[in-house]
């Protein structure tokens, strides 16, 4: 058997009707990975619901149709075999009240497609995204501006679109000269797997070209072993099998774990019985495969979502407070002591409470600006003090970054994005 591709988790983030799920069902499709006659059953099923054109949005709607009916553990990723790599597609969606997904798929992310529409070019939440991308540390970015065929596939339009986000991009602190923009229709197939006919002006590669033009992410498999559960099911015949990706180290059947904080805040031992991906079996499984597996001694009433997996002998901690660099990024008011917003860390959702803000820092430099602020606006990075109001796991950033991002959300906005610096155990 040939050596596996090296798997590479690539999200889609934008603003919604910027045409995600259009680009990556048109992708599928050109690429064999969506068979012909299904393809005719969604296009029929898309015009009988008056949405002409929408059959590639139904790609990924309809697995995530499935993702909700639970049925069958890897339809939420579209697998995607590309010269240099098995890519796993996430589709993030673009609505403001899915940010919660979207920060677990873009923490998930070793690379990161940003679609704008030509027509419409950069919105609010062009921004916020990507603040979340850099504050998640998915290091990798490419630009997709779709649409092409709305704007008569100007290069006037492609390069006034590009020039905002480069912009934007020097405001959120990523290199533009690193980022590479497409030009694309989704909904045409411009540049998405075939190279268009219709902009001879356009050098660039397609879309799946963009792929291989990526760098393999290094897999942090050094690092103890975390796998933070994102969704558990009940498989006949197998029994309770957590899902979710390996963020660091490695997994392999015997292995002793503990689940943190589990149901009792204290952790809940196991073993490793058996891991799969893709519906096979797995003798091991390293730091960025997706996999579900089954413990034994661990069942439905004792995980669940954010919950963390960990190497039984270097285990993550569960935190009584921490300290965090955070950077605000769209709060209706002002942050000061005594709030208490819902943090996003991994795939746990837990309130925390602000309850010192320590030191304001110029985002240009790092250095400190204000000592003890009365309050943080949006624009601000800070360094402040945490506590959760419930059990979280959490690491530092110089022991295991992967375990050390979150975002803070608050009436259904990201509001601040961050890092944790040091922590005290619980």
């Amino acid at each position: 058997m040939a050596k596996e591709k090296p798997n590479m988790n690539v999200v889609f983030v934008g603003h919604v009707d910027h045409g995600k799920s259009t680009c990556i069902g048109r992708l599928m499709f050109e690429s064999g990975a969506i068979p012909e006659q299904q393809m005719k059953k969604l296009k029929e099923e898309a015009e009988k619901h008056g949405k002409v054109g929408f059959e590639f949005a139904f790609v990924m709607d309809k697995y995530k149709e499935e993702r909700e009916r639970g049925v069958t553990i890897d339809l939420a990723y579209q697998k995607l075999m590309t010269d240099k790599f098995q890519i796993t597609v996430i589709d993030a969606p673009g609505h403001k009240d899915f940010v919660k997904n979207m920060i677990t798929g873009a923490s998930q992310a070793d690379a990161a497609f940003l679609v704008v529409a030509a027509d419409a070019g950069v919105q609010p939440q062009t921004k916020e995204h990507l603040w979340l991308l850099r504050t998640m540390g998915v290091e990798q970015l490419a630009v997709l501006i779709n649409k092409m065929d709305v704007v008569n596939y100007d290069e006037a339009k492609f390069n006034k679109v590009k020039e905002d986000i480069t912009s934007l991009l020097r405001t959120v602190g990523i290199n533009p000269e690193k980022v590479p923009f497409l030009a694309v229709s989704g909904l045409k197939g411009d540049n998405i797997v075939n190279k268009s006919e219709n902009m001879s002006w356009y050098k660039g590669p397609t879309l799946k070209e963009q792929f291989d033009n990526f760098e393999e992410p290094k897999k942090p498999i050094d690092l103890p072993l975390r796998m933070p559960v994102q969704d558990v099911y009940e498989i006949t015949g197998i029994g309770t099998v957590p899902v979710g990706k390996i963020e660091t180290g490695i997994m392999k059947p015997g292995q002793k774990v503990v689940i943190l904080p589990g149901r009792t805040g204290k952790g809940i031992e196991g073993e490793i019985k058996s891991i799969e991906m893709h519906h096979e079996q797995l003798p091991q499984a390293e730091a960025g495969d997706n996999v579900g597996i089954n413990i034994r001694g661990v069942g439905k009433k004792d995980i669940a979502r954010g919950d963390v997996i960990c190497q039984a002998d270097k285990p993550a901690t569960v935190v009584s407070e921490f300290t965090a660099q955070i950077a605000v990024i769209n709060h209706p008011t002002v942050i000061a002591k005594g709030y208490t917003p819902v943090f996003h860390v991994h795939t746990a959702q837990v309130p925390c409470q602000f309850i010192e803000l320590q030191k304001k820092l110029d985002p240009k430099s790092g250095q400190v600006a204000e000592e003890n602020p009365d309050f943080l606006k949006n624009g601000d990075v800070a360094i402040v003090k945490i506590k959760p109001m419930g059990n979280l796991v959490l690491e530092k950033q110089s022991d295991n970054p992967h375990m050390a991002r979150f975002a803070i959300r608050d009436a259904g906005a990201t509001v601040a994005a961050g890092v944790c610096i040091d922590l005290v155990a619980k």
